[in-house]
């Protein structure tokens, strides 16, 4: 079978000759509908965040049961599914309350499929347990396929706030990309608070308008923060979601949320934050959190349903993957890129 593969850093090619695995236990094998091309792929790729390689790529996967181990319950051949991308030990308690993005034992292990592990930009994906699987109905898995990360992962940020996304408040949201694009329908579906979306191009901006944000910043304005809190006046954002995390997201973060604020920092751009007391307002709150829980991806699902989120999507072949890794880098892609093969 196709597959797109990592052999070293910067080192990406498209195989033919891969094994189609044969499922045992409670193991699945998927015929892939789609695999999402996400951001922090260029980490591994480029950075070599991870200590290994010669595994397949792509962490944002939907497709087909096409067979099952004789322990796997519940499903049956041809049933549409999410494969979710945390891969914890399924023991510890964090995983035992389906927050295998938490697991106690990440540190002895790798993340999970296309994260250290044989991921889904192939033909076919061993999933090696039927708990990691999330039923998407009658969803096109192709479309679905970043449900598991560029919407989940915007959708628990936002959960860590709902308690204070209230009608009267203020949400900025920096960076529409891959997750911004869907933070913003997921906080104009879930919340009442007035969404300030922020960017560099135009294009972008305009982009935010569309999908719900009520007021578009470009963040590379050196007023930036000046201009965002002509909006909030003197009470500041209650929640900043920084999608982006390079120095200058983080010092605008910092500058525009309230007392007893959330500032939340998704994004991977390898920024640093030097703290003091009196450096921000008081209360506020500072997390990183990593992509969500397998009952939050389910609540995605949920919400796509109902038609409430979709991601922008431009398809590819798994051939063209290199191609879309160099549009990545380049920030060519509007939304996500998907491989089909």
């Amino acid at each position: 079978m196709k597959a797109v593969r990592l052999f070293g850093q910067k080192d990406v090619r498209v195989v033919d000759n891969a094994e189609i695995p044969t499922p045992k236990g409670d193991e699945v094998l998927l015929k892939i509908g789609g695999a999402g091309v996400c951001h922090s792929d260029l980490h591994i790729i480029d950075d070599g965040l991870l200590p290994v390689s010669g595994f397949t790529l792509g962490h944002e996967n939907a497709g087909w049961i096409e067979a099952m181990g004789p322990a796997v319950k519940g499903y049956k051949k041809g049933d549409a599914v999410l494969v979710y991308g945390p891969w914890g030990c399924g023991h510890c308690k964090p995983c035992q309350e389906s927050k295998e993005n938490y697991c106690d034992h990440q540190s002895e292990t790798y993340f999970g499929g296309g994260l250290g592990f044989n991921g889904g930009m192939a033909d076919y994906m061993l999933v090696p347990s039927s708990r990691l699987l999330v039923p998407i109905h009658d969803l096109d898995p192709v479309i679905a396929a970043p449900l598991t990360d560029a919407a989940l992962t915007p959708y628990s940020a936002i959960k860590r706030s709902l308690h204070k996304l209230m009608p009267d408040e203020y949400v900025v949201v920096i960076g529409v990309g891959g997750l911004g694009h869907v933070a913003l329908q997921l906080l104009r579906a879930t919340t009442g608070a007035a969404i300030i979306a922020c960017d560099v191009t135009a294009d972008k901006l305009a982009f935010a308008k569309e999908l719900g944000a009520g007021y578009t910043i470009n963040s590379k304005d050196p007023d930036a923060a000046e201009q965002i809190q002509k909006i909030t006046g003197i009470k500041k954002a209650k929640v900043v979601i920084d999608f982006v995390g390079i120095n200058s997201t983080i010092a605008l973060g910092t500058k525009v949320v309230s007392l007893d604020g959330d500032l939340t920092l998704v994004g991977l751009g390898g920024g640093r934050y030097d703290y003091t007391m009196m450096g921000l307002p008081f209360g506020v709150s500072i997390s990183n959190p990593y992509w969500g829980s397998r009952t939050e991806l389910m609540e995605v699902v949920g919400l796509a349903l109902q038609k409430k989120i979709h991601i922008e999507i431009e398809k590819y072949p798994l051939t063209e993957a290199n191609l879309v890794y160099d549009r990545l880098r380049q920030g060519k892609i509007k939304g996500r890129a998907v491989l089909v093969p």
